[in-house]
Formats: structure tokens, sequence, C-alpha cells
């Protein structure tokens, strides 16, 4: 195993983390932040049904527009019928009411229905886009070991369906304003000009009056109740995932207490955001109520005169509620807006770093020096030296190594000496540093960490896991079940396709030799071994090691007990800040280890 070292500068640096800044709603850059988000579905591979069912959207607006118009027309038309005591003119408009409506509530049903399958649809896709991004190149494991953003997971599965569902509905809500200014003001234009001139006048002031003093505390808060909710769920699921340990620790009285810590803070946000939020009820409420009297105070002179006929003081009096509601659409729904802009800040934010661009990627690299990955036919590292993520602590300095098939290395080390790192810099996690690491195809690599992962699933999907699907049949799985010394397993629960919670049902020991038997499914040629064994008897561990030996694999173990020795080829023992000795493995001792290889300090 040739050993070589070099010097290489440290110029890594922490990066900063990323500041949240809070935007009023239809600023620029909320505007900017919502493009970037949605603007992929439109013009990607999704587009042709998007600007389909956005058009069909349109056109069912446009004909409740109609029929809108059509209905206040009649209204005032058997208003006008009954001060008139005009029988004939007032069944006349019912019958044309009754008609109206029977084409109109088909369309509403259907209009409504649509909205609801765009809104699902888009969901599906931009949920799938992230999750692509998400779980490719391991980006789910980079953001869980840095504190850059908090509950991805939430931001996925709710950030992600509110943004859709309510951009479709505030998208529609505009459009059919839009309409319903155009088609209600030339009513209303025919009737009164000094009522359109006072409309406009009124609508301005409220919806300016709602953007500057309710806007930036309500958006604030917003933000804030959403991450705050999310920390206080994820305690509680935190609780779950833990019950054992904190049953035996009778850890009740510190968990209840971390929870109230976190509960509280919602409570609190949440006191101050309906403390502003009546304040805008107020005003809202105001300004959606004079509407009730105004449009009547400008035209009673003229009908007390004579001179317009109640009919179309009614009429009027519906289409200025109308063209109020289209003009006024940013004061009716400011406090879901504020809700929505708040959404899309911490959407935009996971899509800054789950979908970074080139730019970013190239400042960041230049920055944050990484350790060169190549592909080749062996494992070797050449002049590695690591660093954990944003951090210029050394844990391994000028590390050169190279293992030939069937080798078995060793690394030992005192707790906190970089043993774990050294193993997720091989995996490809950790990337901070310098130097280079030749590997294999990442298919030929298989991992074992101290506490294997286990799904709710079958006990098939355990043993072929992570692949889906697999070419053995049930005898050889079975098969492989007892060469772990697990013969019995598949009998007493049922056969491989029954379902279990395996985490609950078997001792940590049963799920490392279920860990191992995973390793004899796939048949690997390099096993990196986390500790794997810490839970075995010796007896287990040392068959279990000599099965691995005798198939002729590679093995990187981290462990700590004498006996592996006689299963490796070397020993690495990690001495701490960086420092190293490389050792054969028939001369090396726990107590007292050997003159080494070599050796960097």
């Amino acid at each position: 195993m040739p050993i070589t070292a070099s010097k290489q500068p440290d110029t890594t640096e922490s990066p900063a983390a990323p500041k949240n800044r809070r935007r009023p709603p239809l600023s620029l850059a909320a505007w900017k932040q919502f493009v970037n988000v949605a603007k992929p579905y439109w013009l990607e591979e999704e587009r042709k049904k998007a600007w389909f069912l956005l058009s069909l959207l349109i056109v069912l607006m446009l004909v409740e527009t109609k029929f809108a118009v059509m209905l206040n027309d009649q209204a005032g038309e058997m208003t006008s019928a009954l001060a008139g005591k005009d029988g004939g003119r007032f069944w006349t408009s019912v019958r044309a009411c009754l008609m109206i409506l029977a084409v109109a509530i088909p369309v509403y049903a259907f209009y409504y229905y649509m909205r609801d399958l765009f809104a699902n649809h888009w969901r599906r896709w931009l949920t799938g886009r992230f999750l692509d991004s998400y779980l490719k190149g391991r980006k789910y494991y980079e953001l869980g070991a840095t504190s850059e953003i908090d509950n991805p997971d939430q931001r996925i599965s709710e950030d992600i369906n509110t943004f859709t569902g309510r951009s479709i509905h505030f998208l529609l809500i505009f459009l059919g304003s839009i309409m319903q200014l155009v088609a209600f003001s030339a009513v209303l234009w025919t009737i009164s000009h000094t009522l359109v001139a006072v409309l406009a006048v009124y609508a301005l002031v409220g919806t300016v009056v709602a953007l500057y003093v309710f806007g930036n505390p309500l958006i604030r808060m917003n933000f804030w109740q959403l991450r705050l909710e999310a920390d206080f769920r994820f305690s509680l699921m935190r609780l779950r995932e833990n019950a054992e340990s904190i049953a035996f620790y009778r850890g009740e009285a510190q968990e209840r207490a971390h929870i109230d810590s976190k509960f509280t803070k919602v409570i609190q946000n949440f006191a101050g955001l309906i403390k502003k939020q009546r304040s805008l009820n107020l005003f809202q409420r105001t300004f959606s109520q004079l509407t009730l009297v105004l449009p009547f105070v400008i035209l009673a002179q003229g009908v007390l005169s004579g001179q317009l006929e109640v009919g179309r003081a009614v009429q009027a009096a519906g289409a200025f509620t109308a063209v109020l509601g289209a003009v006024g659409v940013i004061v009716d729904n400011f406090e879901s807006l504020s809700r929505f802009v708040a959404g899309i800040d911490r959407l935009q934010a996971l899509s800054r770093l789950v979908l970074p661009d080139v730019e970013t990627k190239q400042v960041a690299d230049s920055k944050h020096p990484r350790i060169e990955r190549r592909p080749g036919a062996r494992l070797a590292l050449d002049a590695l030296t690591l660093h954990p993520p944003q951090s210029d602590r050394v844990l391994i300095k000028e590390l050169s190594l190279a293992l030939a098939p069937g080798d078995a290395l060793l690394i030992t080390g005192d707790s906190g000496c970089g043993k774990s790192s050294l193993l997720r810099a091989i995996a490809g996690l950790w990337h901070t540093g310098s130097g280079t690491i030749e590997h294999p195809p990442a298919e030929d690599f298989f991992f074992l960490p101290q506490q294997p992962y286990l799904q709710t699933g079958t006990l098939r999907s355990q043993l072929i896991y992570p692949s889906t699907a697999c070419g053995l049949g049930d005898e050889q799985l079975l098969e492989i079940l007892e060469q772990v010394h697990l013969p019995r397993l598949a009998g007493q629960i049922g056969g491989l396709d029954a379902v279990q919670d395996w985490e609950k049902l078997l001792s940590v020991g049963e799920q490392q030799r279920l860990a191992f038997a995973r390793v004899l499914v796939h048949a690997p040629a390099i096993v990196i071994l986390d500790e794997a064994t810490s839970a075995l008897d010796s007896g287990n561990e040392a068959s279990l090691y000599a099965r691995l030996r005798a198939g002729g694999t590679t093995l990187i173990s981290i462990a700590h007990r004498p006996a592996v020795l006689r299963h490796h080829t070397h020993v690495l023992h990690l001495t701490g800040d960086g420092a190293w000795e490389l050792h054969d493995a028939g001369s090396f001792h726990f107590d007292a280890p050997a003159t080494p290889l070599r050796r960097v300090s």
C-alpha cells in the first residue's frame, strides 16, 4: 500500500448563513420570487397542458362574467317592474333569470372543478421537481447537516401545496377582477359618471392604506408563524421517534419543557398576528360596508327627482359593488395574500439551495475548495486533507493510501478524531478540503452504519434495500438469512412478504445482522462498516467478517475490539489534530501500537 504526502494550504472559509428579509406584498422582489418558482411549469415539459388549462379557465370566467352582468340587469328590471306595478314585465324578467341560472350554475360548478384540478396538477409537477432535486446529489443530506434552512420537508409537503393552490386562486381572482371591472364599469358609466369617479378614488385610498399600513407586519408575522408551527410539529415528531430512549431515561419532564418552549413561541407570535389581523378586519369591514350606503347616497337625488328609475339605481348599486370588488381585490384578500407571500419566501429559499444556479455554485466553489473525486479501478486517497462542512478545523491532514482488491483497512482512534468523517468523505457526503479521492463506481460500494436504517415494509424489501427489485429467489434470500444467523426470522413473522415495524420488532443486534444480509444480497466490491458490529457478540462478529473476507470483498472498518484485527490487512490510526499513522495489521496492538509504516503529524 503506497503512501505519499504533500503539503497543501488550507483555504476553506465558513459560509455565512443566508438572511431572510421580509418584503411588502406585490413588491418587485416578491414578484421576482414568485416568477422564479412558477416559471419552469409554464415554460418546460408541462407548458402545453398548463396553458390549455389556464385558457379553459379564462373562457369559463368570461362566461361567468357575462352571466353576472345579465343577472344584474334582470335584478334592476324586476325592481323597476315592481315599482311600476307591471306584472307582465316582472314575470318576463323572472323567467329570464331562471333561464340564465339554468346555464350559469353548471358553468360555475365546472369552473371550480377545473380550478382545483389545475392546482392539483401543478402541485404534482412542482413537488416532483423539488423531490428530484432534493434527493439528487444527496441534497437532503447536505441541508440536514447545516443550518442554512429550517424544515425542508414541511416546505415541500405544505408550502408547495399552498403555493400552487393560492397562485391559481389569486391569478383567477385578478383576471376575474379585470373582466368584472371592464364589464360593470361600462354599465356604471351609462348610469352615473360621478359614481365612477367616487369609486376610483375610494378604491385607490383603500388599497394604499392596506399595503403600507398592514403590509410588512403581516408578512413578517405570517412567515414566522409558518416556521414556528413547523418547529413545534418537529418537536412532537422527535418525541415519537425517540420514545423508547426517552422512556428509559424517564425524560418526560425535560421533553415537556422543550415542547412547551416551542409551543409558547407559536402562541406568542399568533397572539401578535391576531391583534394585527383585528385591525385589518376592522378596516376591511369598514371599507366594504360603506359601499352599501355610498351609491344610494350619490344616486338618491336622481331617483327622488324622478330622473332615474328605482331599478336603475339598484342596477347601479350592483355594478358599483362589483366594480369596487374588482378594484379592491387586494384589500379584500390581504390576509391570505400576506400568508401567500410569506410562503413564497420560504419556497424560494428552498429553491435557491436545492436548485442553485450555475453562478451561485461557481461562487460557492471558489470560496470553499472541495476534494476532487475521480473514477478509477481501485479506492485511493492522494494527499487528502479533510475539514468538517463550514469549518476550518483539520480532521485529516494529507492522507495518502491505496487499497488493492481484497484488502481490509481498520480505522481506529479516539472519539472525535475524524474516523466517521473520513468514511463520509470516501462515500462522497463531505467535500470540504483538498486532495483527491479515486474510487470505483458508486454501485460497487455498500455502507453499513452502526444503527441500520430499516423501512416499514416487507422483510423482502429490507433484504434488497436500497434496490426496488432483485433477481434472487425466495430460497436464496432465506439462505442468506441463515448465513447471517437469522434462520427463523421469516417463519416467525409470516414469510418474506410480511410487513412489520422492524425497528420495534428486532433488537439492535438483529438489525445489524439484517444489514449484513443486504451486503450478501448485493455482493458489492467494497464494504464500509462504521461500527456495524457493535451490538453483536464476538462469535457473530467473527462469522460475518469471515464471510465477507472469504468472498474477496474490500473492507474499510471502524471498530474498537482487538478481535477484529485478524480480519484486516492494515490499520489507519488517527492520532488527532489531523495526524495519522499507517500500520500493518499483524503488528498492531490497541494498547501498544507498533512502529507505523508511515506517519504524518
